[in-house]
């Protein structure tokens, strides 16, 4: 999700809910604790030189279970970040820890933020020998289909 998605949608919300790709919930009492301006210079196994840009949301929980942020005071962090970083309009990834730091991308669902699993993955498979995926085939015979995962071939 992109900064003028994440605040659009800030705009017409009364609490800030995450939820994690297990379906378990950031705690309500949740603090933000960093607004990043995360730039990545690298080079892929390919030798290709690739730019990454996004905004960073670190998420933390403590043990003041009364917190709330609200999303208008969201709003005016996002702000005063903007300003002081100077970063556009680019994707947000949002930080929690659970047993390690995880990294998320954002998407709404029209109720809550969803936090979704980020991946990793080879940039430059032609340059590393990784050989392409092949395309899965349903097996057919006298009428009746077969597929790998059935265990019927």
């Amino acid at each position: 999700m992109r900064l003028s998605n994440f605040i659009q949608v800030l705009n017409k919300l009364e609490e800030l809910r995450f939820q994690l790709p297990n379906g378990e919930f950031v705690p309500a009492h949740f603090h933000i604790t960093e607004v990043g301006n995360i730039n990545r210079s690298y080079i892929d196994c390919g030798g290709i030189l690739r730019q990454e840009k996004k905004i960073s949301l670190q998420l933390w929980v403590a043990s003041d279970i009364e917190h709330r942020l609200k999303p208008n005071n969201l709003l005016k962090i996002l702000q005063l970040a903007e300003k002081q970083l100077g970063f556009s309009n680019i994707e947000i990834e949002v930080e929690y820890q659970q047993a390690t730091i995880g990294r998320y991308e954002i998407d709404f669902d029209g109720g809550v933020f969803q936090l979704i699993n980020t991946q990793t993955a080879c940039l430059a498979p032609d340059q590393c020998g990784i050989p392409k995926e092949k395309a899965r085939v349903r097996i057919t015979a006298n009428g009746l289909s077969c597929s790998p995962d059935t265990g019927c071939c």
